[in-house]
């Protein structure tokens, strides 16, 4: 209040409704949410409270990021009983000094102690209250587990079957239950951990030491746990319990899937996969967020001409729609919002997916089983009986499957698939090479969608930057692109783990069969040739989509670049 920050009236009332509270008094503050008295738009949030309590203690201002932490060193230093009632987390440890993180500034006789203890200098910032009381008690549950469930193996350097280098250690051949209640515990923080880490991806790595835990976030692996092979083997094991895959099988690639919830009670579905390795057994967990089947076009980062342009085409009566690009490109979630938006009451739509990614009540979904002689060209044969209006057939991957995809098309089916190609020209080309007929692609296509996800600037920290001429005629060539005026780089903030990007957005490439291109699809057609009569019909190749997302300071050069390859034959 002195400070010009919170308003007598609000302070009065905070007193009031927490006189008798034990809770540090800025989250006490916070939960009021009273307005800043200097910018009344401003609320006093907790990170900004903290950020003026450390500047009138004089420490350094820390926003703590789990995943830049190592917590098996930091819970070693001090027990958790120790950490807890000093409020205090270590964040960072070396040879000679040690970060420790506090809400208690003005509370510091531990320091001299811990200093003599540990050997080390001490050297303390300010976080806010809430992530050292979440924190704490995360990684010392989680470091707590982990040590258990190892000592429980009889030896953290477990043999695993499958491990081409394996070594056999006579007596020391403990082993791990899956449903031991510490494993329980680690793969609960797991997940949990990855729903808010915005991960995308899980991976559970075997290595010859430590095994890793990776989560991919923004398209991008971070190393967040590292694990004894034992642990990782029961950690699987668990997994695969829940997934309901074979837990005895090892040798060979399986597939599952499991659903669960985020800490904020939304229902998430993952799809796993595990694959025999030299070092033992990988499990990659893919999380699906069903939010994303609420989203719009523009939300995926369709602009309004291209969504407008998206819709005209997915409303065609019948004929084929594809979306192209390699894999983690963001299909799977087009094609989701499509059809989510396409079922209606009156319209019957089925699909044969390999694995099926989200469970959607709205479609008629079927899965691929190729055990038992089911795949995506017996699927949609068997959709054709099913009275379909729309379906959406996962990948289009052999002569078969095409063949399927025009007879149901020219049969009067609009259907939705996918086809791994660079670009949107290149579809023509490939369907070409697995052997369906110019004559049935010029009778059967609609149009072709290729894209790519690039990471979007952190909004909290963009700073106005500088385009290099060079890059971006590099980016634009050969095709004409006005070059912007201004525009914006990554800096980098704790919002966005000093990445300077936060989230991904998709640019795209959009080809609509003319009668032009209809003539020009013969058996030995040249790519380039139908690139360039596209770009001359108004296609908007994906490094143009991507200068546009430049302009209006989504992302960068840099991003599009590595997402958005040069062209093939240019």
């Amino acid at each position: 209040m002195a400070d010009g920050l919170l308003s007598q009236d609000d302070a009065n009332r905070i007193s009031g409704s927490h006189s008798n509270s034990e809770r540090h008094p800025l989250l006490c503050i916070a939960d009021e949410e009273p307005r800043n008295v200097k910018d009344p738009d401003q609320f006093l949030t907790l990170e900004l409270l903290t950020s003026w309590l450390a500047e009138k203690a004089g420490l350094p201002h820390k926003r703590i990021d789990p995943l830049r932490l190592d917590v098996e060193a930091i819970t070693s230093l001090m027990p958790f009983a120790y950490a807890s009632r000093r409020k205090i987390l270590p964040i960072s440890v070396n040879q000679d000094t040690v970060v420790i993180a506090t809400c208690e500034p003005y509370i510091s006789d531990w320091q001299d102690e811990l200093g003599r203890v540990l050997r080390k200098k001490i050297v303390c910032v300010l976080a806010n209250p809430a992530d050292i009381d979440r924190y704490l008690a995360e990684f010392y549950t989680l470091s707590r587990s982990v040590r258990r469930a190892t000592k429980d193996s009889g030896s953290s350097q477990l043999s695993v079957i499958t491990n081409l280098e394996q070594l056999v250690e006579l007596g020391r051949t403990g082993r791990l239950d899956a449903d031991d209640h510490h494993i329980v515990n680690i793969v609960d923080w797991l997940l949990q951990y990855a729903f808010d880490q915005r991960a995308s991806d899980i991976h559970l790595e075997p290595r010859r030491d430590k095994s890793d835990i990776r989560f991919r976030i923004d398209g991008v692996l971070h190393v967040v746990y590292q694990v004894p092979l034992a642990v990782l083997s029961a950690i699987i094991s668990r997994v695969k319990t829940l997934g309901r895959m074979d837990v005895a099988e090892k040798r060979r690639p399986q597939d599952g899937r499991l659903k669960t919830k985020t800490p904020a009670g939304n229902e998430v579905e993952l799809r796993l996969s595990t694959i025999p390795t030299a070092l033992g057994e990988k499990l990659v967990m893919r999380i699906f967020d069903p939010t994303v089947l609420a989203r719009g076009f523009k939300e995926l980062g369709l602009s309004d001409d291209e969504g407008k342009h998206w819709e005209a085409m997915v409303k065609q009566p019948h004929g084929i729609i594809l979306v192209t690009g390699p894999t983690g490109s963001g299909k799977t979630t087009t094609l989701y919002t499509t059809l989510k938006q396409l079922a209606r009451p009156e319209v019957n739509v089925c699909t044969v997916e390999d694995p099926i990614e989200m469970i959607e009540p709205s479609f008629n979904q079927m899965q691929v089983q190729h055990n038992i002689g089911l795949g995506f060209a017996q699927g949609v044969r068997s959709l054709l009986r099913q009275d379909p209006d729309i379906i959406m057939i996962g990948e289009i991957r052999d002569l078969e499957t095409g063949e399927m995809a025009v007879q149901a098309a020219l049969t009067g089916h609009l259907v939705l698939s996918t086809l791994h190609t660079n670009d949107a020209p290149s579809a023509m080309t490939r369907l070409l090479e697995i052997g369906i007929p110019a004559y049935l692609i010029n009778a059967a296509i609609l149009g072709v969608m290729a894209q790519r996800l690039v990471r979007t600037l952190c909004p909290h920290c963009k700073q106005p930057g500088t385009l290099d001429d060079a890059a971006w005629e590099q980016l634009v060539r050969p095709w004409k692109a006005t070059k912007p005026v201004s525009a914006f780089a990554p800096k980098g903030c704790s919002e966005c783990r000093n990445t300077g990007y936060l989230g991904r957005i998709g640019i795209y490439e959009m080809l609509t069969m003319s009668p032009g291109l209809r003539n020009l699809i013969q058996p030995d057609v040249d790519v380039a040739i139908v690139r360039d009569h596209a770009v001359k019909e108004g296609m908007q190749p994906l490094r143009l989509s991507g200068a546009r997302k430049i302009h209006a300071g989504f992302t960068t050069i840099e991003e599009v670049a590595k997402a958005a390859p040069p062209p093939e034959g240019s």
